[in-house]
C-alpha cells in the first residue's frame, strides 16, 4: 500500500522513486534567479500606470567592468604613493666617494760612511736589526678581525686580506722587485686609480703623484740583483671604521733586503771584488687603504697615501722609476741634494735623510 503522497496505483513504471520530481533538475535555485537579466514587477508594482511587467537587471559584465576600473585605480594610486614615498625618503644612500689620486713621498736615507757588505748573506743578517724579522709573508701579521658597527667579521677580514696581499705582491714578490711586470700589484687597486697607476710607470715623475716606487719596491735590474729571495719583514696592519660605508687601513712595514751589483750576480762566488759582496737594503713603508663594500667583494683597495723612507741611497739618486740603491764598499757622494729655490714654482722640495749606523750590519768587511 503506498504512502499519503503516493498515487493510488502505486508509482508508475519507468517513473522517479521516493515521490522525487522528475523536472527537479530545471529548477532554478535562487543564485540563478538573482543572475536573471529580466525581473517581474511585484503586484503592487504593477498596480501603477503605464508600468511594464518586467524589468532589465544591469548585466554582470557592468558589475565586472566597474571593479576592474576600481582595481585599476587602486593599484595606480599605490604605485604613485611608492615612487613619492621613494623620492621624498630621507634614507637615501649616500653618494658613492671616488678614489682619490695616490699621494706618495720617496725619502732616500744616505749612509754616512761606506755601505758594509759581506759574502755570507747569513752573516749580514745575524749582526743586523734584522736578525730577529721574520721571512717574507710570515712577518706580515693580520690583527683580531673584530665586527664593526657596520661591517661584519668576514668583511673586516676581506680589508685586512686584501692590504696584506698588496704588501706581498708590491713588496716581496721577486719578480716585482727586480723590475718585472706589475700586473698583480695593479689588479689590486680600484679601477678608478689605473690610469695614474700606468702613468707611474709609463712615465714616471718624481712629483708627488707618479712615481712607480710610490706604488712598490723595484730595483733597476742593469745594476742590482738579488743576493737572496727570502725578504726580511716586520710590521702593523690597523684598521678603522670611518664611517657606515667606508673601511680604513694602515699599514706601516720594514723590509729589508739583501742585494749585490747586477753584473757580479752570476759569478759572485768566490770572486775578490768588493761589488760582490752582498749588502742590506732598508725600506719601510707606511701605507693608507680605503675600502668601500665593493673594493670587499670585488678583492681591491684603494690606496690613498704611501711614504717610503729607504737606504742605503744616495740623496741626489732618481728613485721614481727604480730604487738605486749603494752597494757594499759605496758610499755616498758629499754635498746632499742640489739646492731648492724658493722663489722657484711648481715640482717638490727634494728630500734627504741620513741612515743611521746602527741600522746597518755592524761590520766592516769580511
Amino acid at each position: 500500500m503506498g504512502g499519503p503522497g503516493d498515487p493510488p496505483a502505486g508509482t508508475p513504471e519507468g517513473a522517479p522513486s521516493g515521490g522525487e520530481d522528475e523536472y527537479r533538475s530545471v529548477v532554478f535555485d535562487e543564485s540563478f534567479v538573482r543572475a536573471a537579466r529580466l525581473q517581474e514587477f511585484s503586484a503592487q508594482e504593477r498596480m501603477g500606470d503605464h508600468t511594464r511587467a518586467v524589468r532589465r537587471r544591469p548585466g554582470l559584465h557592468r558589475t565586472l567592468s566597474r571593479q576592474l576600473l576600481i582595481l585599476v585605480v587602486l593599484i595606480a594610486v599605490a604605485f604613485g604613493t611608492a615612487i613619492y614615498m621613494g623620492l621624498r625618503s630621507p634614507y637615501q644612500p649616500p653618494a658613492v666617494k671616488r678614489p682619490e689620486p695616490l699621494r706618495m713621498t720617496v725619502t732616500p736615507l744616505a749612509p754616512t760612511g761606506r755601505v758594509p757588505g759581506s759574502r755570507s748573506v747569513s752573516d749580514l743578517y745575524a749582526h743586523s736589526p734584522a736578525a730577529e724579522l721574520r721571512v717574507g709573508a710570515r712577518g706580515i701579521n693580520l690583527p683580531p678581525a673584530r665586527r664593526t658597527s657596520h661591517f661584519s667579521d668576514s668583511q673586516v677580514m676581506a680589508a685586512l686580506v686584501t692590504a696584506k696581499d698588496y704588501l706581498v705582491e708590491s713588496a716581496l714578490d721577486p719578480d716585482v722587485l727586480t723590475g718585472g711586470s706589475p700586473r698583480e700589484v695593479r689588479l689590486l687597486i680600484d679601477p678608478e686609480q689605473y690610469a695614474q697607476f700606468d702613468q707611474s710607470f709609463n712615465r714616471p715623475e718624481a712629483d708627488g703623484r707618479h712615481a712607480a716606487t710610490g706604488w712598490l719596491v723595484r730595483f733597476d735590474p742593469a745594476r742590482t740583483a738579488l743576493a737572496d729571495k727570502r725578504v726580511r719583514t716586520e710590521g702593523t696592519l690597523r684598521i678603522v671604521e670611518t664611517d657606515k660605508n667606508t673601511l680604513e687601513v694602515t699599514s706601516d712595514h720594514t723590509f729589508v733586503y739583501a742585494l749585490r751589483g747586477a753584473e757580479n750576480a752570476a759569478s759572485a762566488k768566490g770572486a775578490d771584488d768588493e761589488q760582490a759582496r752582498a749588502s742590506l737594503f732598508t725600506v719601510r713603508r707606511e701605507l693608507h687603504f680605503r675600502f668601500d663594500r665593493d673594493d670587499l667583494r670585488m678583492h681591491r683597495a684603494e690606496v690613498l697615501t704611501s711614504t717610503t723612507q729607504a737606504g742605503p741611497l744616495a740623496c741626489a739618486a732618481e728613485s721614481a722609476s727604480h730604487l738605486r740603491p749603494l752597494l757594499a764598499g759605496q758610499k755616498a757622494k758629499a754635498g746632499g741634494p742640489a739646492g731648492t729655490d724658493p722663489y722657484a714654482t711648481g715640482g717638490t722640495t727634494p728630500l734627504c735623510g741620513s741612515l743611521a749606523a746602527s741600522a746597518q750590519p755592524s761590520l766592516s768587511a769580511s
